[in-house]
């Protein structure tokens, strides 16, 4: 029984240093998480540092604070946010690709330049380009009426112009 309590001081050394151990991993594995989290989530090397000392002063409440504080997405989520959108943008345009040739094309063109298919009509009054199933200028209002398509001629080889609507988005 002696024994016992004599190495008493040395068991609870052992197990202090234990403790003492783990609570410095779990720090150091804090401060590591946040740093490669906030690194993650802003480009401001700034916010980076201070939010790595946060939690290496204040381990538990820094990092609580640190959670309620953060950017939320992560820089390559907002990056695939943005493509996102702006894919859908696209799909919402207009598409500026040839019915007959499957080329992309200018809004603006009234044939494609590769196979001469005819794209759009000009407005009689202001020449604004209109697609060929319109009955009205959006532009001036002037009520339009479909035109007979007269051929073109083209340097490669003689083709006569093919009167396709687009696909209606």
């Amino acid at each position: 029984m002696e024994s016992l309590l004599e190495n008493i001081p040395t068991y609870l050394t052992i197990l202090s240093s234990i403790c003492g151990g783990v609570l410095v991993a779990l720090w150091g594995g804090m401060a590591i998480w946040t740093f490669r989290d906030i690194r993650a989530r802003s480009r401001d090397f700034l916010a980076q540092i201070l939010a790595t000392i946060l939690v290496i002063v204040l381990p538990v409440i820094g990092l609580v604070v640190y959670l309620m504080l953060r950017p939320r997405e992560t820089l390559e989520e907002a990056y695939e946010h943005s493509l996102e959108q702006e894919a859908l943008l696209q799909a919402i345009e207009e598409p500026e690709e040839c019915p007959g040739c499957g080329q992309r094309v200018s809004t603006t063109f009234l044939y494609c330049p590769d196979c001469h298919t005819r794209l759009k009509k000009p407005c009689p009054e202001c020449d604004s380009p209109l697609r060929l199933h319109w009955s009205l200028c959006p532009y001036c209002g002037a009520s339009v009426t479909p035109q007979v398509v007269e051929p073109v001629s083209t340097s490669r080889e003689e083709r006569p112009v093919e009167d396709v609507a687009p696909a209606e988005a």
